[in-house]
């Protein structure tokens, strides 16, 4: 079975440098690989082939058998690594908590700690008022980014 800290190995050899950073890597047991990939302005397919060249090159199929796939992370994926956070400031997310509650608004103040998340909540079941709830990581269970269409 490929490692999946020697993939791991291969891609920051690559993104090094080039504003692209890694969400995931997963292999199964049947090496089926699976690379995340992302910017901070949104990854091309370009990239991702270039990755995937990068990641062919340096891995043997003679030796053992694999099937390789490169893309972004899946626009309904939780996030995976802090660039992630950086990259969404401003925009509209949902987050749930280690306890399972969801909150959804901007997200905003990231640092490596944690963030604020801009909120309307209900003030006497009829008026809104904007409120920030501040989160620490180790509280977040999943936060992922709500898809507006304008």
């Amino acid at each position: 079975m490929i490692e999946k800290n020697h993939i791991e190995k291969l891609v920051n050899e690559f993104i090094n440098g080039t504003g692209l950073f890694l969400v995931a890597v997963k292999v199964s047991s049947a090496n089926r690989i699976t690379v995340l990939a992302d910017t901070m302005k949104d990854i091309t397919i370009d990239e991702c082939a270039a990755l995937h060249r990068h990641l062919e090159k340096n891995l043997d199929r003679n030796v053992e058998d694999y099937e390789l796939q490169v893309s972004s992370p899946g626009l309904d994926m939780p996030f995976g690594v802090m660039e992630q956070y950086y990259k969404n400031e401003g925009k509209k997310v949902e987050v749930t908590d280690n306890g399972g509650e969801k909150f959804a608004g901007i997200l905003k103040n990231v640092n490596n700690g944690g963030f604020e998340l801009e909120t309307e909540v209900k003030v006497k079941g009829r008026t809104k008022e904007i409120k920030e709830i501040s989160f620490n990581f180790d509280d977040v269970k999943a936060t992922k980014t709500i898809l507006t269409i304008k």
